[in-house]
């Protein structure tokens, strides 16, 4: 797939900005804070309707104005698609694929495919359970886009249950005194609170065993191109191996046999979520856990060890993407090269070539030898315009 050209209007710092890519590797330089990043981005909402910044969609839109938009134009084998993404500051946002509105948002995704390589990609090695779920469900809405309704379906569930642990939790004590708040919550208490709360297991037990199932899978099929990637990239010196950790056991893969086992365990915390007034058990809780020579990357890892992880990492979404889909995804690489010693740029800049159409950004062009910047188009971005 090819990205023919982009349009920004009021979004982020850009006030209106096309550009029209005219090579397989484009490379994007200026200052911090000039909007390198913010073009990434852009291209990373049009093929996830995510950003890795987790933004509001009210940060995405330019100040003093209330709506932003993004148009591309895309190649594919099966032709070519108008894009456009409408941002609001004060309303929900919408889609349309060559001009017809799409209604439903998972009908948009799939359409490009991208994967971003940024800075801040280093903790998922480093960071907490949660950034290594975003990535996750990231990749996974790609490779599936009806997965952004189940885990949407998923997270509206657990809002609701929540509400409704807290709700009784705040009533329950106000109920006690308050020198007894550490002690377990009397039975008597919570008794006539489980057959509402029976409603909400059931639907989160449901909807929380469609995100296990295809988490599950993802890793299963990612792993093993990950670890030949760090084998690759470490000399062999290393072994990567990655795992998926539910808060849910997974011995049965049949779906009526997880949801009984979290069911199970869900009904086991009961006591405790009612006392604490949240979801103790789900994927919301899940793990996925990377290890080097069976040591957590996380504690142990140096961080030559970590970069070389997160690039094999990077390096296996973009090999899995395009197995599934049968064409190359876009790669966004957001200042990335600054973070990696010039071995690990050169095994990054040998895997791309022109395999992979490519955004670049960096802050100056002594990274790249004088092969990349003769077959590369460069645009210098300074406060929220392209310079040619």
């Amino acid at each position: 797939m090819y990205l023919q050209n982009l349009h920004l209007r009021q979004f982020r710092n850009y006030q209106d900005q096309k550009v029209e890519f005219t090579a397989a590797k484009t490379i994007l330089v200026g200052n911090n804070a000039q909007g390198k990043s913010n073009l990434l981005e852009a291209v990373e909402l049009l093929a996830t309707l995510r950003s890795h910044r987790m933004a509001r969609d009210r940060d995405l839109v330019r100040e003093g104005e209330d709506i932003a938009q993004i148009h591309a134009t895309l190649e594919r084998q099966t032709g070519i698609s108008d894009l456009a993404l409408t941002l609001r500051r004060n309303g929900r946002r919408s889609v349309a694929i060559n001009g017809e509105s799409v209604r439903r948002q998972m009908d948009f995704l799939g359409v490009l495919n991208a994967v971003q390589f940024s800075s801040l990609d280093l903790d998922l090695v480093r960071g907490g359970p949660e950034g290594r779920r975003n990535w996750l469900d990231t990749l996974l809405i790609q490779l599936e886009p009806v997965y952004a309704h189940i885990l949407q379906q998923y997270n509206h569930v657990l809002r609701q249950r929540n509400a409704f642990l807290k709700k009784n939790q705040d009533s329950a004590r106000a109920k006690r005194p308050a020198t007894a708040l550490s002690a377990a919550m009397p039975a008597g208490l919570y008794s006539t609170q489980h057959s509402e709360l029976a409603v909400w297991d059931a639907q989160l037990v449901t909807t929380g065993t469609r995100v296990i199932r295809r988490r599950d899978r993802a890793i299963q099929r990612l792993a093993p191109i990950a670890a030949a990637w760090h084998a690759s990239i470490s000399g062999s010196t290393e072994v990567l191996q990655i795992n998926y950790l539910p808060s849910v056991p997974l011995e049965k893969s049949h779906p009526d046999e997880i949801q009984q086992a979290f069911l199970a365990k869900i009904q086991q915390r009961t006591s405790a979520e009612l006392y604490r007034g949240t979801t103790l058990v789900g994927p919301h809780r899940d793990e996925v856990e990377l290890t080097i020579n069976q040591t957590p990357a996380r504690q142990y890892g140096s961080q030559g060890q970590q970069r070389t992880l997160v690039l094999a990492l990077k390096l296996a979404e973009l090999q899995l993407i395009e197995e599934v889909v049968n064409e190359p995804p876009l790669l966004l690489l957001d200042d990335v090269l600054a973070e990696l010693d010039p071995s690990r740029q050169n095994q990054l800049l040998d895997a791309i070539q022109d395999r992979f159409q490519t955004l670049i950004t960096t802050t100056h062009l002594s990274s790249f030898d004088a092969q990349w910047l003769n077959s590369s188009q460069i645009l210098f971005v300074e406060a929220g315009k392209i310079l040619l």
